[in-house]
């Protein structure tokens, strides 16, 4: 924070502190003398343009610019933020700083408001990070048949690959491929036994949490029901 008195004039002030020190770091900006810029942005997915509020105050724009792309590593990561989607909130002002900036990285925006960026981001990580954490559910699962760890990953990587263009291609309904869409009670049946057998695993509780809205989708692509709510019955069996 003692740095922060030698900021050099700018036009745009962009924080990208960890989100616990957003707010410190707006209090601090605000107090400083005056300064040239006009729009102030932080980066954090979960945190609204309000965290922002002292330099609201002081009579800057304020406002969030978040990039929908998975950082795990630097350089590749930096990359990614060129072809991303981002989504930005705040005042009018602070999006369309916000907006020019994300054209001029190469990426596209979308604008949501901003009491709603909590559930933006509560998306955002059931579609990456919770998707990683049951792509390792499978890979246990799958370990636990003799495969080692590096090679299950390999083998269920393309699987998962085929999955995500699937989807860039087709809603989730029509995406949807296995025993959950042809709702095929004696598979599901199999899988349940086996996968009950599992000790210090969470993937018992994650197939029947997700397969009761697999089960949704598959009958949205016409599965039958009475098929489909035969799953039921089994999977609410402890």
């Amino acid at each position: 924070m003692n740095q922060l008195e030698r900021l050099p004039p700018v036009g745009l002030l962009f924080i990208t502190t960890p989100d616990g020190s957003i707010g410190e770091t707006a209090r601090a900006l605000a107090a400083l003398p005056p300064q040239r810029a006009s729009v102030a942005l932080h980066a954090s997915g979960a945190l609204a343009s309000d965290v922002l509020a002292p330099l609201r105050a002081r009579g800057f724009g304020v406002g969030s610019m978040h990039p929908l792309a998975a950082v795990s590593e630097a350089e590749a990561g930096a990359e990614s933020l060129r072809r991303a989607f981002y989504c930005v909130e705040g005042d009018a002002r602070a999006v369309r700083a916000a907006r020019r900036v994300v054209r001029e990285l190469g990426g596209e925006s979308f604008r949501i408001k901003t009491e709603l960026k909590a559930l933006y981001h509560g998306s955002a990580v059931l579609a990456a990070g919770h998707v990683v954490a049951l792509f390792d559910v499978a890979a246990d699962t799958l370990r636990r048949c003799g495969l080692s760890e590096p090679r299950a990953r390999e083998v269920l990587l393309p699987l998962l690959r085929s999955t995500v263009e699937n989807l860039s291609r087709q809603t989730p309904a029509r995406a949807l491929t296995g025993s959950f869409a042809r709702a095929d009670v004696e598979t599901v049946r199999r899988h349940l036994r086996a996968l009950a057998e599992l000790e210090d695993s969470d993937a018992p509780a994650v197939y029947k949490i997700l397969g009761g809205h697999s089960l949704e989708l598959a009958e949205r692509a016409g599965a039958d029901p009475a098929l489909a709510e035969r799953i039921r019955r089994l999977m609410s069996k402890d």
